[in-house]
């Protein structure tokens, strides 16, 4: 039986606005200028301030208002409105003015375009050729080639609508894995070192051997059973010794051998800089290529006009000034929801670099303390969540070197003398450890965990264990050497 009955339910609900500034945090200043010129794309009423555009023309300010009906609103709320000046980003940069606004990138060429120029050198026919490319194409960026051989003969057949027999496939890869650098074409590891191997001396007893531990004895190697090694292969401890040192020589992922000159580079830009003057912190934020903003003048000119028509409006002069009015909204709760988000960004790396402030001063991981989202959260009156926004891919600058800023928050642990520590410290202090250890007996997890004891950290061998892993720091038997 169907019933009708009134409910009250009270629910939170993001404005556009906020969901905007929402977005808008977790975008890093690398990609910043990209998204402004977007939005300067997609709408008219937007554009980038410069003096020669408009020296006279009146600045803006967005403040909310309620408008209520859409055919009924205040021309003055768009026109003449001097409350703040036209959108800039000197608030809290500290920056002053910056001369070279463009930061260069290297161009060169791709690591698959170097491989398919080599093949000019090979007397391929046009169909070996294609076949060529679809394996070059397929190579990851370390140079491998992740793909099946017959998984691309269903390629050719539906992406290039050409039959391609596995045998020729086979034939043609076999070129591609003679180019440079060696080991390039290879399906795994095994094979990519093999191939590396092959084309060393063949008089060499060292290669000799690296290549019959690699060939039949590869398990075995990866998991260091140099004994079992020695035993089935019939060598000595030398022998092996001098066969492991030709083997570490190889390149493992030979994708990225490449030369500066043929890869890319690839800039980390901070979206904060810390500087120190006279013992005191300084923080900027890099507004580098981050054009002012402003309300287009024009826009404001045709609501004006519209507005000001005498006699009763028409339905297309209706619709007109509605369709100015919308852009002329959104223009400004974009250029408020960047403010806003300039302000948000400094607020919250000025908290931090006062939380951490004997780090950034000296240096020493040692002086990092124990910090979470939420000690950051209550000290600048935001939500997590924000904070977690801005902490991503966000980096620093500091005299001490560039760093993920997310890098700084870690859970606190406690020393035996009752003193909390970071976690940071205590991984700086293990990976010491590891590094001084002696490579024919490391340190087993357990063995670090007394270790770290004896110097009053209290740490289960789990938790060296987690550590060890996030450090990315193979098991003890792993780390052995001969």
């Amino acid at each position: 039986m169907l019933s009708q009955q009134l409910q009250q339910k009270l629910l939170q609900r993001l404005s556009p606005q906020q969901i905007q500034l929402m977005k808008l945090l977790q975008v890093p200043t690398a990609a910043m200028e990209q998204r402004i010129k977007q939005e300067i794309e997609e709408n008219p009423a937007l554009e980038e301030y410069s003096e020669d555009n408009n020296q006279d023309a009146e600045e803006e300010s967005y403040e909310e208002n309620d408008q209520g009906d859409n055919e009924e609103f205040d021309i003055s709320d768009y026109l003449d409105d001097e409350d703040t000046p036209a959108y800039g980003y000197g608030e809290h940069s500290g920056q002053g003015e910056q001369e070279d606004k463009q930061i260069p990138y290297a161009a060169g060429v791709t690591f698959h375009e170097m491989l398919e120029e080599q093949l000019a050198l090979y007397a391929l026919n046009e169909y070996e050729f294609e076949i060529a490319r679809m394996i070059i194409g397929n190579l990851d960026d370390s140079g491998y080639l992740k793909r099946s051989t017959e998984a691309m003969v269903d390629d050719f057949a539906f992406s290039l609508n050409m039959k391609v027999q596995l045998e020729d496939i086979e034939k043609v890869l076999s070129v591609v894995q003679s180019l440079d650098p060696p080991g390039v074409g290879a399906r795994d590891l095994k094979e990519c070192l093999s191939l590396q191997l092959l084309r060393k001396e063949n008089h060499d007893e060292r290669v000799k051997h690296a290549r019959h531990i690699v060939h039949e004895y590869f398990e075995a190697l990866t998991k260091k059973h140099y004994s079992k090694i020695i035993k089935r292969a019939g060598i000595t401890q030398e022998q092996l010794k001098r066969a492991i040192d030709e083997i570490l020589k190889l390149n493992p992922k030979p994708g990225n051998s490449l030369s500066a000159t043929a890869r890319p580079n690839q800039y980390i830009i901070p979206d904060f800089i810390i500087t120190i003057d006279n013992g005191r912190l300084n923080l900027q934020l890099n507004q580098r290529n981050m054009p002012e903003l402003r309300i287009n003048s024009t826009y404001q000119e045709m609501l004006k006009a519209y507005s000001g028509k005498k006699g009763s409006k028409t339905r297309k002069d209706k619709d007109a000034i509605l369709f100015v009015k919308q852009k002329i909204d959104s223009a400004k709760w974009f250029i408020d929801a960047i403010r806003q988000r300039q302000n948000t960004l400094y607020t919250t790396m000025e908290a931090i670099m006062k939380y951490q402030e004997q780090y950034f001063l000296q240096g020493d991981e040692a002086k990092l303390r124990p910090m979470i989202l939420k000690d950051i959260a209550e000290i600048v009156n935001l939500d997590i969540s924000t904070i977690s926004r801005v902490a991503n891919s966000k980096y620093v600058q500091t005299p001490f070197g560039t760093f993920l800023l997310k890098s700084f928050f870690s859970e606190s642990m406690q020393t035996q003398s009752g003193e909390e520590v970071s976690s940071r410290e205590v991984k700086k202090i293990m990976q010491d450890l590891i590094q001084e250890e002696c490579k024919q007996k490391p340190l087993t997890d357990e063995h670090l965990s007394k270790l770290l004891k004896e110097r009053g950290y209290n740490i289960a061998r789990r938790t060296v264990a987690k550590y060890r892993e996030q450090l990315n720091v193979p098991v003890a038997r792993l780390r052995k050497e001969i």
